[in-house]
């Protein structure tokens, strides 16, 4: 297998590959101090964020009754003479644990009705990626402090002369289907792509996978959300999401020069596994 860390654009539409430790290439397009979360980059973000949307009014309108209800204890109560406490009566307790059961149902069983759609439509659902021939397969591995990625070449094989291997740069075509299997070399890293809702654990002798959809053309970061050792904050990367044109532009040449570049004695290189279907 080939490895090319550093492949030169040959095209307008073609970006250089990113510094891991130079300032972001994008800025984010909402500030640090936004409430909003990331941009939304993904096909299927908006489910996650009509999630959150439909958790922080439920705490809002629970914040605002429990408020409510201890303004009106105080002013209503304020001069009402000190009685030892007797645990109410059987009625009022009944009351009490009713509403408790019945917030919980209703908030809580929202939530998990909601969390499991997305789980069996989207995160789960691997017959969208498997199903679709435009689907590209990357195969990453994490370790202290980058990510190496690795594309199938023409051929269409993964651990053959002609893949393709970046680091620290992801390379995708829009509105098409990205597979990801993940692994780590050495300790438990996190994947996260804020701009597409996706978090995955690279874990050390386990392929964990999932996939996402970009929905239009763009550069985001690549996060390491766990801490994983003294250069933790050095291990990001740039995604970058092109027209299936230029994508497909783009790992012909690269595939190419993998192949020209090809070293059998440089061992190193040669990771990767057959791919995994679920």
């Amino acid at each position: 297998m080939a490895e090319s860390p550093a492949l030169s654009p040959s095209s307008p539409s073609d970006v250089a590959p990113p510094d891991a430790q130079a300032p972001l290439a994008v800025p984010p397009a909402r500030g640090a101090w936004s409430l909003a979360p990331p941009e939304n980059a993904s096909a299927t973000g908006d489910r996650i964020d009509a999630l959150l949307a439909t958790s922080h009014g439920f705490d809002l309108a629970l914040a605002a009754v429990m408020l409510g209800w201890l303004l009106l204890a105080v002013v209503r109560f304020r001069g009402a003479r000190k009685v030892a406490p007797d645990g109410g009566t059987r009625r009022s307790r009944a009351w009490v644990l009713g509403l408790a059961l019945g917030v919980f149902g209703v908030v809580d069983g929202t939530l998990f009705l909601g969390s499991q759609g997305y789980l069996n439509d989207v995160l789960w659902n691997f017959r969208v990626p498997t199903e679709d021939p435009r689907t590209v397969r990357i195969q990453i591995n994490a370790h202290q402090w980058s990510w190496e990625a690795r594309y199938a070449g023409a051929d269409g094989a993964f651990g053959t002369k002609d893949d393709v291997v970046t680091w620290n740069d992801l390379r995708v075509p829009a509105d098409v289907p990205v597979w990801v299997q993940l692994v780590s070399t050495d300790v438990v890293h996190g994947f996260s792509l804020p701009a597409f809702r996706v978090k995955l654990d690279a874990i050390p002798g386990r392929v964990n996978q999932t996939w996402f959809q970009a929905a239009r053309e763009g550069s985001w970061e690549v996060a390491c959300y766990q801490h994983c050792g003294t250069s933790h904050y050095r291990m990001r990367g740039m995604l970058t999401a092109l027209s299936p044109e230029a994508y497909a532009a783009w790992l012909r040449e690269a595939s190419l020069k993998a192949v020209q570049g090809y070293d059998p004695d440089d061992t190193a290189a040669h990771w990767g596994w057959v791919w995994r279907t679920p």
